[in-house]
């Protein structure tokens, strides 16, 4: 009964992955790589450029080195394994292929995957590929990575590729502004541990962010002819407690289970996957939904008959006796400890690139994030803080004018520096009290900013969660009589005021 299915295509291009560049796809486009379907032949369908091949096919190499091609990752994880398939290439396969990756920032601009500005990590030498064959290739790498790029000796065509590995959410953008979230989304870090019968549909499909297409979509289970129901065993994507449950049997109208209920359970993370055999003689399951009945075609929403209160790593969904569900969400909060591990975990995977996009969110000197990314590995929250105080503690006047730059004036959306999309939404929020004040206020402040700028040179910093405009401009105003070196130290207070805000924030 053991099937291990914790890993997920981390290159599915219904996760968002994408191939963004090639250095050659002469006879076969490179997006065929990713395609969710399997690769298709059809002998007598040629192109101008020749035969038609459903893949990603280059031309005949005639001079020194090799092909590629870059994919960015729908989901972001720790590689495991590789699937290089040659479906239907018998002559025209590579002899040989490897993998590089790498972990940036979002906002990294795919040119420059391929310019030299990003430093590569091999992760898999070159290996033997066979012709026509799903080439699988373990890859042992404990980093969080973003992107891949393979590599192909010396030329030739591969049908599909996916990438399985351990899905690793950025926990610092999750959890920021977010109390409650689908602790069994794939794209959280949730897998599934195990089930009854996968019959006619894959059970980790109910964990997909995105609506099911069709019956096929979904989790389906032979008719049961005996005694007895189906179930699954969902590893959830951080420990929470549990707020609300959706179940969906949308597609599903003549075969769709009569009712269902819902267990959970704490167990120790194994990051493997535990056997739901073992699981289900061992744990304590709880009850969270008794058994209620399903409709078809339909989305169920349960939330005040849940039993309240309870904490899970693992969750149980029986259906009875058999049939198909297309989708499971199961809401809740996570718990101060699982957000601790959890965000201390992924700065610790993170690659280094990856890692001060992430940092710049919080304080943007650079000599600050050098320190913070020589201070890994963290161990607990406590040494994430002592790094951040330790790291500050040194840093010089033109430090502090580089993460000032980072931020907007006090009523305005954009800062002199670009923001990331997580650091432009915090600053919105950390201000929203200000814009909530009067329009003489708001104009003063404008006023104010300006005149702050021409005396001390740099953009006035204050810690504002809460704050009304009416009284950050009395603050702006008192401030003013500083002479430069005390406003600065002032300034400085305050960036690490909202510094720690912020790291208190994801920390929880």
């Amino acid at each position: 009964m053991q099937h291990f299915t914790h890993l997920i295509d981390l290159a599915s291009v219904r996760l968002g992955a994408d191939v963004l560049t090639a250095n050659d796809e002469f006879f076969a486009p490179k997006e065929n790589l990713i395609k969710a379907e399997p690769p298709v032949f059809i002998p007598d369908k040629y192109t101008d450029r020749g035969k038609w091949m459903d893949g990603w096919e280059t031309r005949r190499r005639r001079t020194p080195g090799h092909d590629w091609c870059i994919l960015k990752f729908g989901q972001p994880g720790v590689i495991r394994s590789l699937i290089v398939d040659t479906a239907f290439f018998k002559g025209n396969y590579p002899s040989q292929c490897s993998l590089d990756a790498c972990g940036v920032p979002r906002e990294t601009e795919p040119a420059q995957l391929s310019d030299g500005t990003v430093t590569w990590h091999r992760v898999l030498p070159p290996a033997e590929l066979r012709g026509d064959a799903q080439n699988v290739l373990p890859v042992d790498d404990p980093r969080r990575f973003t992107h891949v790029r393979l590599n192909i000796f010396p030329d030739g065509g591969v049908a599909r590729l996916r990438v399985l590995g351990e899905a690793i959410p950025d926990w610092t953008r999750v959890l920021a502004d977010a109390p409650e979230i689908d602790l069994a989304a794939v794209v959280n870090g949730a897998h599934l541990v195990d089930t009854s019968d996968r019959f006619f549909g894959e059970p980790a499909n109910m964990l997909m962010p995105y609506p099911a297409a069709n019956m096929g979509d979904g989790w389906e289970t032979k008719r049961r002819r005996g005694p007895g129901h189906d179930w699954s065993v969902v590893h959830l994507g951080i420990e929470g407690i549990i707020h609300r449950v959706e179940i969906a049997t949308t597609h599903f109208k003549g075969n769709y289970p009569e009712s269902c209920s819902l267990e959970a359970a704490v167990m120790k993370d194994d990051h493997g996957g535990v056997s739901a055999d073992s699981s289900t003689v061992r744990a304590h399951w709880t009850t969270v939904l008794e058994r209620t009945p399903l409709g078809a075609d339909a989305q169920h929403v349960f939330d005040s008959v849940l039993t309240p209160g309870v904490t899970a790593t693992h969750v149980r969904l029986n259906i009875f006796p058999d049939g198909g569900i297309s989708r499971m969400r199961i809401i809740g909060e996570p718990t101060a400890a699982a957000r601790h591990a959890a965000v201390v975990r992924v700065l610790n995977l993170m690659d280094e690139p990856e890692l001060r996009g992430v940092l710049t969110n919080f304080l943007a000197a650079p000599a600050w994030i050098d320190r913070m990314v020589a201070s890994r590995p963290f161990a607990k929250p406590a040494d994430v803080f002592a790094a951040t105080e330790a790291a500050a503690d040194g840093l010089g006047r033109e430090d502090w004018l580089e993460a000032f730059r980072h931020h907007p004036r006090i009523g305005e959306p954009k800062a002199e520096r670009a923001q990331s999309e997580v650091a432009s939404g915090w600053s919105a929020r950390e201000q929203s009290a200000v814009q909530q004040g009067g329009s003489a206020d708001v104009a003063a402040l404008v006023e104010g900013n300006r005149e702050y700028e021409r005396r001390f040179g740099h953009v006035f910093i204050v810690c504002a969660p809460g704050r009304s405009a009416r009284d950050i401009l009395a603050e702006l105003r008192s401030r003013l009589q500083n002479d430069p070196s005390t406003e600065l130290k002032m300034a400085v207070a305050e960036q690490r005021k909202i510094t720690r805000l912020r790291l208190e924030k994801v920390l929880g």
